[in-house]
C-alpha cells in the first residue's frame, strides 16, 4: 500500500491532467513554485491543509473530495 502523500500526489496528477493543466500552469494557479508542485505530485512533501485547499480550489473540488480521491489512489 502506498502512503497518503503518494496517493494525494497521484490524485493531483490525474485531476490536473483531466483539467488540461500543465504542471507549470497548475503550480502558478495554486500559488506555489513548479518544483514544489513536482514534489507534491511525487509524494515527497507532507503538504499543509492550506496547500491542500489551494490545490482543491484550483481543481474545482473541495479539500474533502481531493482527500477522498487520494484515498482511492492508495
Amino acid at each position: 500500500m502506498i502512503s497518503l502523500q503518494q496517493g494525494l500526489g497521484r490524485a493531483i496528477v490525474r485531476l490536473r491532467r483531466a483539467a488540461g493543466y500543465s504542471q507549470e500552469a497548475f503550480a502558478l494557479k495554486c500559488g506555489v513554485h513548479r518544483t514544489y508542485m513536482t514534489g507534491i505530485e511525487r509524494g515527497r512533501h507532507n503538504v499543509s491543509l492550506e496547500i491542500v485547499e489551494r490545490i482543491a480550489r484550483a481543481l474545482g473540488v473541495t479539500a474533502g473530495r481531493l482527500l477522498l480521491e487520494a484515498e482511492k489512489e492508495r
